[in-house]
């Protein structure tokens, strides 16, 4: 029976890779299989540095396969390099990201292309039933992820998973940096997307080594609290220092007036009282605080008008 032809939208699949030589065939003999039902359809391979055979691999699929892509990369620049790198070359109306590694089953994506078309503007698995080591990797996540839920208010189980689809003009209007790649979805939130989260399954890895280390989670961490930032307070960070600064000043400021009260109407000896290095420290705290408060501003908006960036995001306009 022959496959049936889907007419959709085109599709743009971006894999980035490293050193998964071994895993390649068998990832693109099932790729294959899921995406020919599909009318314009590409898989764009990211190779983000690799030192095996993975180029050379790379280079014969798309030898006898015109619907993939190559981006090579000169050295080895992180996960979140890799699928920026693959969005910006992507020419989909829905971009599709996964892992290279075969736990994630090409077989899942049909599901996410479904939801996008019910209209989700982003669609993110859930390894339900994960099959990782539950100390260096399982506990982390767990960790990880309800802490980007509280901070984020994105209700998400699973952020560190890669199989994800996205509109194109949601995706490519966000630029990732360090390991930012996990948060896109809170990245995204304030444009005012729809998210959908879906079970995917999760398979354990039979080729190859994982490139997960403990230092992802930290420095992955780290990027939460910049998300956060940037959700809170990027057109407004003067809310952001200048309570503090105000606090703190205002401490500083009645502390000293409480001194100098006691200096000058009872005479008592204040040059030599820790109160004293409390107040001028709150104070110097305070207009600090304040100065980064005013900088901050000032660079934002440097920052958007230089791009003409806009503070807001359409959906659509009906004139």
């Amino acid at each position: 029976m022959e496959n049936l032809i889907i007419s959709s939208p085109s599709i743009s699949i971006v894999i980035p890779l490293l050193n998964e030589g071994e895993n390649l065939p068998e990832l693109y003999e099932r790729l294959r299989n899921v995406i020919s039902p599909y009318t314009d359809c590409e898989i764009i391979f990211i190779d983000d540095g690799s030192t095996d055979n993975t180029f050379e691999i790379l280079r014969q699929l798309h030898e006898k396969d015109a619907a993939v892509k190559i981006i090579r990369f000169r050295r080895n620049f992180g996960q979140t390099a890799a699928l920026s790198a693959g969005f910006d070359h992507a020419s989909g109306d829905i971009i599709v990201t996964m892992d290279g590694d075969l736990q994630n089953d090409p077989e899942d994506i049909p599901k996410f292309l479904e939801k996008i078309e019910d209209g989700y503007d982003m669609v993110c698995g859930w390894r339900v039933d994960r099959n990782d080591p539950l100390l260096s990797k399982k506990i982390p996540s767990k960790i990880s992820n309800w802490l980007a839920s509280r901070l984020t208010h994105i209700k998400l189980h699973d952020n560190g998973c890669t199989l994800k689809a996205y509109r194109s003009e949601i995706i490519k209007s966000i630029r990732l940096y360090g390991e930012m790649h996990r948060y896109i979805p809170a990245a995204a939130s304030w444009m005012g997307v729809s998210i959908k989260e879906i079970p995917v399954s999760h398979h354990p890895r039979t080729h190859g080594k994982s490139k997960y280390t403990v230092s992802r989670l930290f420095r992955g961490l780290l990027d939460l609290m910049t998300v956060k930032f940037l959700l809170s307070y990027s057109t407004r960070p003067m809310q952001l220092f200048g309570i503090p600064g105000i606090i703190s000043g205002f401490l500083g400021v009645l502390t000293g007036g409480y001194l100098v009260f006691i200096k000058f109407f009872y005479d008592v000896s204040i040059g030599d009282r820790p109160l004293l290095m409390l107040a001028v420290l709150l104070t110097i705290l305070g207009i600090q605080f304040i100065s980064m408060g005013l900088l901050g501003e000032i660079i934002i908006r440097t920052y958007y008008e230089v791009l003409n960036k806009p503070i807001y995001s359409i959906r659509e306009v009906i004139e």
